[in-house]
């Protein structure tokens, strides 16, 4: 299994990159905000990958973060998303809008991917939405892994990233688990919350306001 790649950037297409490692190029399937995230031709590259088999075809997919690959995994499970599919869902929406609109049960957030009909869309909020809570959870974790992570990248010409939505999201999601409320019910409060913060204890306290017993 080829579950990360650095390099240094060939060329992008489309809907791939060609990353050269050492000499040898890997053709690499990226949505289009993983695409459009890359650095320029020739400078150094890393991406988390998940490698499709099939009898009759090998091809690679680049996610910029452990996260969105989860997600990726995560959408490829419900039956009529393949990798295409899945690559349209996190180029639209990015794999916190996946997570957001996921636990709020917004199928149209997930329709605006293309090539994704307002069937399917509710098919994946439907078999996700319970699986939800777990991956914004693990989010934090995945997300602390990347920036421990060694990458071969010039840090002068590309300063150290902010660290993800997901960090914060993943902590306020395990504080209201902490206070005995429901996965479900605090994956969907957080997300709501998220739309207007961004730090863990404005979520928090916006989301318990979402959750409190209303008059």
């Amino acid at each position: 299994m080829i579950g990360k790649l650095t390099g240094r950037l060939d060329y992008r297409a489309s809907d791939h990159a060609l990353i050269d490692v050492g000499g040898v190029g890997y053709v690499v399937h990226c949505s289009d905000r993983t695409l459009a995230a890359l650095p320029g031709t020739g400078e150094a590259v890393s991406l988390y990958t998940e490698l499709l088999v099939r009898e009759d075809l090998l091809q690679l997919f680049g996610f910029s973060t452990p996260y969105e690959r989860e997600w990726h995994r995560l959408l490829i499970s419900v039956q009529g998303v393949g990798a295409k599919a899945s690559m349209a869902i996190l180029g639209a929406l990015g794999a916190e809008g996946v997570a957001r609109a996921i636990a709020l049960g917004d199928a149209n957030a997930v329709k605006a991917a293309q090539g994704v009909g307002p069937k399917l869309a509710q098919r994946v909020v439907n078999e996700l939405k319970d699986k939800a809570p777990a991956a914004m959870a693990q989010g934090g974790s995945l997300e602390t892994a990347v920036a421990e992570d060694p990458v071969v990248i010039d840090a002068a010409t590309n300063p150290a990233p902010r660290p993800a939505a997901s960090n914060a999201q993943a902590e306020a999601l395990s504080a209201l688990q902490n206070l005995g409320y429901g996965p479900a019910d605090a994956a969907a409060a957080v997300a709501q919350a998220a739309e207007t913060e961004a730090e863990t204890p404005a979520l928090i306290r916006a989301a318990l306001r979402l959750l409190a017993p209303k008059d």
